[in-house]
């Protein structure tokens, strides 16, 4: 008997809710590293290589895998990598030190790495051409799932007897159940190719007709993510150093302000042209980061979340145009690996600069860290709209037409 699969419009939406659910599945340790810090007895040097040690993994797993889906099908990988997450969830529920807390996250970031570019082309191969929702929901996605994940995991520490237990245990039952669904009921969308082994070199893969476009937005995609790494491995800390506030939940809604408010200024930006939307969200960004860094040089808790949620209202507009720009007219074939690029540019700023954060904040100070991590973070958002203003003046030639409007509703990360 044949196999019944999901329509066209059913698929879309089932795989933008398998992405909410893998990036809430890696948003689900920020607020639980407070925890972990407590009971394995470490600070925010070794605290930023657990949350960074996952990002590389991610990258390596982007690099290698990010393009295989245009080769070998988009199911196949997605229920590979669901699987591999389920595991890393399991090593969660066992870990008994930072060893297998160290392990659980490197699984994580290899199977989240092998579905960010599956995932986000999936969900441009199955929009429909009148109504491209694809860039939006894989732009909206990352904020969404993140916040999902440490809010939840955040009430769980507060509420439940047994919280790992309860968010891991479930986390392993859903991805599983994901895994047989993706090879039961969706649609492949995309054939098979040759070239399977050749994608598999550790590669960064920008089609021609995409790279200067590609050049402009990566400042802002750097900016952007950086401040949302940041927000994600010290954020709870900074609530609780900086402002003494011990309640887990709190630190969780300080991801919550930054990545929650980044679906609200993408769905707000989408009828907009790309370009004004990464050049007024990149400003609407800088301007909430000054604020959070006036709100810790005066020790006020309500700015800084005031500040957040500007600077993710920011993020959602400025990622959603970055998104829009940089993936338009890409051929079908060249998708994941377009997508596997963006992200792998994305988690380096969003890796690299958190390490270097943890590392400096046991010198100079978890505050004055963070203060001058936004200067930082500034310079690169007006960067970004610096490039894309002279970008605009000056266009490069079309290289043929778009296989559809791409209008600022557009894009995961992760993303991503």
């Amino acid at each position: 008997m044949p196999r019944r699969q999901l329509g066209r419009p059913a698929a879309f939406w089932t795989v933008a809710v398998l992405l909410v659910l893998v990036l809430a599945a890696s948003g689900v340790p920020s607020p639980l590293y407070r925890v972990y810090a407590e009971r394995f007895g470490f600070g925010p040097g070794l605290l930023t290589v657990v949350f960074a040690i996952y990002v590389l993994a991610l990258l390596v797993s982007l690099l290698v895998v990010g393009g295989l889906s245009d080769h070998v099908g988009r199911r196949p990988v997605l229920a590979a990598a669901l699987v591999l997450e389920a595991v890393s969830m399991v090593l969660f529920l066992a870990a008994d030190g930072v060893g297998l807390l160290l392990a659980a996250r490197v699984v994580q970031g290899l199977a989240t790495g092998a579905m960010t570019g599956a995932f986000g082309a999936a969900l441009l191969d199955l929009q429909r051409p009148q109504k491209p929702l694809g860039p939006l929901v894989n732009s909206a996605a990352p904020g969404f799932g993140l916040s999902l994940g440490a809010v939840g995991a955040g009430m769980a520490v507060e509420w439940l007897p047994a919280p790992t237990s309860w968010v891991f245990g479930t986390l392993t039952a859903l991805c599983l159940v994901a895994a047989v669904g993706v090879l039961v009921f969706l649609p492949e969308t995309s054939p098979r190719s040759p070239g399977t082994l050749a994608s598999l070199r550790p590669s960064v893969h920008v089609p021609p007709a995409q790279r200067r476009a590609f050049v402009v937005v990566a400042p802002c995609l750097v900016a952007t993510w950086a401040l949302g790494g940041l927000y994600a491995s010290l954020g709870p800390s900074l609530v609780s150093a900086v402002y003494g506030v011990q309640d887990h939940l709190v630190g969780s809604l300080v991801v919550l302000a930054l990545n929650g408010t980044g679906l609200v200024g993408s769905l707000g930006m989408r009828g907009v042209a790309p370009a004004r939307a990464m050049v007024v969200g990149a400003l609407v960004f800088a301007a909430g980061v000054a604020g959070t860094v006036t709100a810790l040089a005066t020790g006020s808790l309500a700015s800084f979340f005031a500040a957040a949620v500007v600077s993710g209202l920011g993020f959602g507009s400025a990622f959603l145009g970055a998104m829009a720009t940089v993936t338009r007219g890409v051929a079908p074939g060249a998708r994941a690996g377009l997508l596997a690029a963006v992200f792998t540019v994305s988690y380096l700023g969003f890796s690299l600069p958190a390490i270097a954060a943890g590392i400096a904040a046991g010198h100079i100070g978890l505050e004055r860290t963070a203060q001058l991590y936004g200067a930082g973070v500034i310079v690169l958002a007006l960067l970004a709209v610096a490039g894309l203003l002279l970008h605009a003046r000056h266009p490069a030639p079309e290289a043929g037409p778009a296989p559809q409007p791409v209008p600022a509703g557009r894009a995961s990360h992760p993303a991503g």
